[in-house]
């Protein structure tokens, strides 16, 4: 679709890390722009661009509809993320908030696109050697996210087959850039206390993908009216090895690298045991080795974004090393580095 003063986009996740670069990239190309949001959240950002609210979330139906009216185009961002808890509470987000945004905003009749963010993780959890979009997605993720991802990924896919919904999907991998507060200050915490181990040798790759990255492909796919129905893999194309990965964020932070490491097989066996006895005392956190950890520090994460490139023009300008150093002076910046232990 071509973007006119007629049109607004709707966003979901704009105070978060992917959302809020969606909003800004909006506004630079003076699209009107409205975010879904949650009545505490930190709209300082939100609020120079000039996006419009909607107070809400995933949960609140009503709010979805008073977000829907008027949109033309639609970007799907939020999601309860994590690798712990009931998998009930992922899915009423996850896949209870998606239908109910994707029926509000068919239903307002102004709708011409919807660019679905999924994951690279609700392909089966193991290793992956360029795996591309023809390999079926799992539905036995490791985790209430990974579950529900794909669940919500198959919903938007039935809409799309369905009601006809003019919609893309979209799978990044690891995302990471300027204002993620969560995934990247949570490893510079696990850094700086000097427990970090890295899982095998450490040579496995990363599925990387930097946030304006992600960004450019997202609006390509909104302005693209001829692929409807199609699903894409998104990485920085380059990928690195973890040990390339956790090298760079030390070396941007000023703190030492980790050498330590623990077999494979070890740690899959030692998650396996610690998630059964903290399930069985219901425990609220996850415990410090999950299946989660040995998928994103273990598992080869090669997949393919040939498809992205030939298909939608999609070129990563940002390589990793540039969007990393980016991403930990961000947090420098924001204070989000801990003080060594």
């Amino acid at each position: 679709m071509q973007f006119s003063n007629d049109d607004l986009l709707l966003v979901t996740g704009a105070t978060g890390l992917v959302g809020s670069h969606v909003a800004q990239r909006a506004r630079e190309r003076g699209i009107r722009t409205r975010a879904l949001v949650r009545s505490n959240s930190d709209r300082k950002l939100l609020q120079q661009w000039g996006v419009e609210f909607v107070d809400g979330d995933l949960t609140d139906f009503d709010s979805h509809k008073r977000a829907a009216e008027g949109v033309t185009a639609f970007v799907h961002c939020a999601a309860k993320v994590g690798d712990w808890g009931p998998v009930e509470e992922y899915r009423r987000v996850n896949v209870g908030g998606t239908e109910s945004l994707l029926n509000a905003v068919k239903a307002n009749g102004t709708l011409k696109r919807v660019v679905h963010i999924s994951s690279l993780g609700v392909y089966p959890a193991g290793d992956h050697h360029g795996t591309d979009e023809t390999q079926p997605i799992s539905l036995e993720g490791i985790d209430g996210y990974t579950l529900t991802k794909a669940e919500s990924e198959q919903l938007v896919r039935s809409h799309i087959a369905e009601y006809k919904l003019p919609a893309i999907i979209l799978r990044p991998g690891f995302i990471y850039g300027e204002r993620d507060r969560t995934v990247l200050p949570r490893i510079l915490g696990r850094l700086t206390s000097g427990k970090f181990k890295f899982i095998g040798d450490g040579h496995t790759l990363l599925n990387n993908t930097y946030v304006g990255n992600l960004a450019d492909a997202i609006f390509l796919a909104l302005d693209r009216d001829d692929l409807i129905g199609e699903v894409f893999n998104i990485t920085d194309g380059k990928l690195v090895t973890k040990r390339h990965f956790i090298g760079k964020i030390t070396e941007h932070a000023g703190i030492p690298a980790p050498t330590k490491a623990a077999p494979l097989a070890v740690v899959k066996t030692l998650a396996k045991t610690l998630e059964a006895i903290w399930k069985a005392f219901d425990a609220k956190e996850a415990p410090f080795v999950s299946s989660a950890s040995v998928k994103f520090l273990g598992y080869n994460l090669d997949y393919s974004c040939e498809k992205a490139q030939r298909l939608l023009g999609y070129q990563p300008r940002v390589p990793f090393d540039d969007g990393i150093a980016a991403a930990v002076g961000w947090c420098k910046e924001a204070g989000l580095i801990p003080k060594k232990a």
